[in-house]
């Protein structure tokens, strides 16, 4: 049996396992209709505030549709950021879930959140196309799935982009980057990156959405801004559903 297909049924098993449960809040666990109640939702995803355009830290009210100090004194590959709620308790515990337990369920609804931020933004423009951050090989096969790509597929249709699931290449695994320190991040992430040869053509001169469930330092999607940009994209926006703010 291929590795392709071996990940098959733990992957089905782990979606179909929330829908034939009742369905209580992955929050509060109370009742709920979705995998997050509309209360919780409304208190821990509703966008964070003001937020910089480019990498999406906080900042202060009067610095709306602003860039962030730390972006303007050394800008990143990529153009500007949209974040659905900061990565902080208790969605870390979501997100957790989403990344390492298999909790598929949950990439629908942070998509949807996601999709709010998004069209919520002041002055975001929407891409012509979306781009999961891509796993290397062996964590995929350990995974069984990634969970960028999990939000990108629901995103994808709830903007009406197209999703290009393999449009980027990360043919080596890299250390992870939580276990580095700031400075080892950025190094562990050079030439991560590839743009699939079949995909050339459609990078050049495209405003490309790269869609990940959690923005951290910022460097892995700096460095795959980086990537597509120096196969030709002419924009890249950073879509993700939470970012770690600044300590």
């Amino acid at each position: 049996m291929s590795q392709r297909w071996s990940r098959w049924p733990r992957r089905a098993l782990l979606a179909c396992g929330g829908a034939l449960l009742p369905c209580a809040c992955a929050l509060c666990g109370g009742a709920a209709g979705a995998p997050v109640c509309a209360a919780c939702e409304g208190r821990f995803a509703a966008g964070g505030g003001v937020r910089c355009r480019c990498c999406a830290n906080p900042l202060g009210e009067a610095e709306a549709g602003l860039a962030c100090g730390a972006c303007l004194a050394g800008a990143p590959a990529y153009d500007a950021t949209v974040a659905a709620a900061d990565y902080a308790s208790p969605l870390d515990q979501l997100v957790l879930r989403l990344k390492f337990g298999g909790a598929l369920a949950l990439a629908p609804w942070c998509a949807g959140a996601l999709r709010r931020a998004v069209l919520a933004a002041p002055g975001f423009a929407l891409p012509e196309l979306l781009c999961p951050v891509p796993l290397g090989p062996a964590r995929l096969v350990e995974r069984g799935y990634n969970q960028a790509l999990e939000i990108a597929r629901p995103l994808s249709s709830l903007l009406g982009i197209a999703l290009y699931p393999r449009l980027a290449l990360r043919p080596l695994d890299t250390p992870a980057q939580a276990r580095l320190t700031p400075g080892e991040r950025k190094k562990n992430m050079r030439h991560a990156f590839l743009v699939a040869p079949d995909m050339l053509a459609v990078v050049r001169g495209r405003h490309i959405g790269v869609v990940d469930d959690v923005m951290t330092s910022g460097h892995t999607l700096d460095a795959l801004a980086a990537t597509l940009k120096r196969f030709g994209a002419a924009r890249v926006s950073n879509m993700v559903f939470a970012r770690t703010p600044p300590h």
